[in-house]
């Protein structure tokens, strides 16, 4: 499984960014997947996810922010950022193929490269 993000740039306070995520290896129209942003020091946490049948879970803080979206005839996974703000900082990192339990999401080890997204005037 090979995973390609892209989209991260600097942008200011309230502008928007749309993150995208290549993906191969697997039958991408019949995993779930998700995004993750990583805070300097931190540990990654989970933004946002989505099921293999569309249906999407958003972390509190990105709620009516952000936006997961899927193609599966492009493999490809998406996250639209609006209204950013420089909280919004972070390197953002996509998988694919994990599981659900009680209703959230969990990883799979396989990770890509991470987009940084910085958000600053």
């Amino acid at each position: 499984v090979q995973l390609q993000a892209s989209g991260g740039g600097l942008v200011q306070p309230g502008g928007s960014l749309r993150l995208s995520c290549a993906t191969s290896g697997l039958d991408f129209s019949d995993n779930a997947g998700a995004w993750y942003r990583q805070f300097p020091g931190e540990e990654r946490e989970l933004v946002a996810s989505i099921t293999s049948g569309g249906r999407r879970r958003y972390a509190e803080s990105v709620e009516g922010r952000f936006t997961i979206s899927r193609d599966n005839a492009a493999n490809t996974l998406y996250l639209r950022m609006n209204s950013l703000t420089p909280e919004d900082t972070a390197v953002y990192y996509c998988n694919v193929g994990g599981r659900y339990l009680s209703g959230r999401y969990y990883p799979t080890t396989v990770w890509g490269q991470g987009t940084l997204v910085t958000v600053s005037s």
